[in-house]
């Protein structure tokens, strides 16, 4: 079905791709719920990257469905007692004269992310202004580091970046979602060779490896920029449903800088260690929980990475 094939475009740890659907015709209901093929162990033992991931997706599938010409009801988390349920979707009529978030649907299938240099180019505070109000119509702050705060997050990133090389349990995650060129396994999720980009030579881009330190023929080194734009994805909470607020606000965020000329990747790693997660905060903030931190910028668009036929996550009840 068209509308999962869109909300599966959504991005995802490691293109993890951590969701399931079922869809009802009798009561034009989409369930969305949590597909533990796409956990990471050690990397997100909680599954809050798994919710953010799910996030994401219930973000597409609300786009797809407002695109169409439905007006949709969303339910978070509808079943308390099943916790892997996280939304239900109901098409309830026409959309109405209310048409978002059906505009960000051109970005739907454009947006990928993006592991090469960005400019050094500014970016407009307009720009800015509409990414921070993407966010929250979502119920999550998004706020850019700066000055001593952005140094702090790069730095924390770096610190993340060098544990993750040295570990085994972050060794085995990233090995089970990256795929080099002479891999046999079905090409249907992960990050492939050709997605992992560049090797940063100078700059402050705290860039993740995806090749583990290892070598990798013909693979470039290249510098990064010197002062990234780096967005942080804020709650006041740290539970299930603002994961998948946070999730929600992301894609929407995404979509939203893609219209807007912008290119796009993820900086997890310091999210990725408790210790190092609580530091990245800014304590003359009002949101005390760091969800996510976004890379923005003028650069190359991202690269398109593999992702699971619709017939493998969606299940079709009479």
């Amino acid at each position: 079905m068209a509308l999962v094939q869109d909300a599966t475009a959504a991005p995802s740890m490691h293109n993890a791709q951590p969701w399931r659907f079922q869809y009802s015709r009798r009561n034009r209901v989409f369930h969305l719920r949590a597909d533990l093929r796409g956990a990471l162990p050690h990397s997100d033992p909680v599954l809050r990257a798994l919710h953010i991931g799910c996030g994401a997706a219930l973000m597409n599938l609300r786009v797809a469905v407002a695109h169409e010409g439905w007006q949709a009801t969303t339910r978070v988390l509808p079943d308390p007692s099943d916790p892997m349920l996280l939304a239900s979707v109901t098409l309830t009529g026409p959309l109405g004269d209310e048409d978002d978030p059906a505009a960000l649907y051109p970005a739907v299938h454009t947006r990928h992310t993006s592991r090469y240099p960005f400019a050094e180019t500014p970016l407009p505070d307009a720009v800015r202004t509409a990414l921070a109000e993407a966010a929250h119509r979502e119920y999550v702050s998004l706020s850019f580091a700066s000055g001593w705060h952005l140094q702090s997050v790069m730095d924390l990133a770096l610190e993340a970046e060098a544990r993750n090389l040295t570990d085994a349990g972050a060794a085995a995650d990233l090995a089970r979602f990256t795929r080099r060129a002479d891999d046999t396994r079905p090409a249907t999720e992960g990050v492939p060779e050709y997605a992992f980009g560049p090797r940063r030579r100078i700059g402050k881009a705290p860039m993740r490896d995806f090749a583990g330190g290892k070598p990798i023929p013909g693979r470039p080194t290249v510098d990064f920029e010197t002062a990234p734009h780096l967005a942080l994805l804020s709650t006041s909470r740290d539970r299930p449903l603002d994961w998948l607020r946070t999730g929600q606000a992301l894609e929407r965020v995404l979509l939203r800088a893609t219209l807007e000329g912008l290119s796009t990747s993820f900086i997890t790693q310091a999210l990725e260690w408790h210790d190092l997660r609580w530091p990245l905060r800014d304590p003359m903030a009002g949101n005390a929980y760091v969800q996510m931190v976004l890379r923005l910028g003028y650069g190359p668009p991202g690269t398109q990475t593999p992702r699971r036929p619709v017939h493998d996550v969606l299940d079709i009840e009479p």
